[in-house]
């Protein structure tokens, strides 16, 4: 008896002691989205917007990931350049999804300061382990083709000197159908939500197969 006394209290331990790291394990991969207002649900329901089509998707993958959307409306390169380190320390992501710029051109901020910004959160998720899927914007043609075509530069440059995923432009078969987008011009209506995420998961999914794959491996 005195026997079995010992043994149970350590074959107990033993079960405790596993059972963080089997949680651990089993734990989803995580995605980080940083944007602004077009992946922050502006004026329409959250529940509809791309973001949380994109969550409910990544969730049905096998293995499920998760998707933290830490966009805000109004967001700049410059806001979000700050809130990145916290972000990446905070939720330790495998992804990236990268979307800002947008607020910088309609402000008509210096096509080279919106590079450096977006620049160094590539950089810094790229030194966090974390790969990028930077997603492109375009702006209304009043903001003439000069200050447009070097914004479009921007991300194609980017993508191409550190070998990053690329969606060229967000809002592609939507921004010129009056359909739908909202009275301003600028913001995607809720019908709209399902054509964004059709465009991200045209890149984002080979991305992820690409990773998991090299994961499994």
């Amino acid at each position: 008896m005195t026997v079995m006394r010992t043994r149970l209290p350590l074959f107990l331990l033993i079960l405790l002691l596993s059972l963080p790291l089997a949680t651990a394990a089993a734990a989803p991969g995580r995605v980080l989205l940083l944007g602004d207002s077009l992946s922050a649900a502006h004026n329409i329901p959250v529940a509809g917007s791309w973001p949380q089509l994109l969550a409910k998707r990544l969730a049905e993958r096998e293995p499920p990931l998760e998707l933290v959307n830490a966009s805000i409306s109004g967001e700049t390169t410059a806001a979000g350049l700050a809130r990145l380190p916290g972000l990446l320390q905070r939720h330790a992501p495998q992804l990236l999804i990268l979307e800002l710029g947008a607020n910088d051109g309609l402000r008509g901020l210096p096509l080279q300061q919106i590079r450096d910004n977006l620049a160094a959160m590539m950089d810094l998720a790229s030194d966090a382990g974390a790969r990028v899927l930077l997603l492109g914007i375009e702006l209304p043609v009043n903001y003439g083709p000069q200050y447009r075509d070097g914004l479009r530069a921007i991300y194609q440059q980017l993508a191409q000197d550190k070998d990053t995923a690329l969606l060229p432009f967000l809002l592609q078969d939507v921004a010129l159908d009056a359909t739908l987008m909202q009275a301003d011009g600028l913001h995607p209506t809720a019908a709209a939500q399902p054509r964004l995420l059709h465009n991200v998961w045209q890149v984002l999914a080979p991305l992820l197969d690409e990773w998991q794959a090299t994961d499994d491996g």
